[in-house]
């Protein structure tokens, strides 16, 4: 089975799923620190997509300035472009398995996964 996680090692959360999928024998793990190597639009609005989630629902209050900026209100689209321009407005961490995509928020979802 082949993983991908969208990693922030300064995230807890993200850490422990990460730790999750590191345990899993014979897993084919990519990790992309996103932060380093930021979401295109287009990548970022297939992942949610994917999640099932809208926008909004993935779109990372919290230790940003995003609501402040008015995108908490945002449409959709003005919602991902921000998150291709900023991706710490993405909410983590997300992981795409071969079972399909999800939010780990917490961490415990990833199991749905594997």
């Amino acid at each position: 089975m082949r993983a991908t996680i969208w990693h922030n090692p300064d995230c807890g959360t993200s850490r422990k799923t990460l730790e999750i999928l590191e345990n899993v024998v014979a897993l084919e793990l990519t990790v992309i620190y996103y932060l380093e190597q930021p979401y295109t639009r287009s990548e970022i609005a297939q992942l949610i997509t994917a999640a099932g989630l809208a926008p909004r629902e993935a779109l990372r209050l919290r230790g940003t300035d995003a609501e402040e900026r008015g995108l908490d209100k945002a449409s959709g689209s003005d919602i991902l472009d921000a998150m291709a321009a900023n991706p710490a407005y993405v909410e983590r961490p997300f992981v795409w398995t071969d079972r399909g995509a999800r939010l780990c928020r917490p961490q415990d979802l990833v199991y749905g996964l594997l």
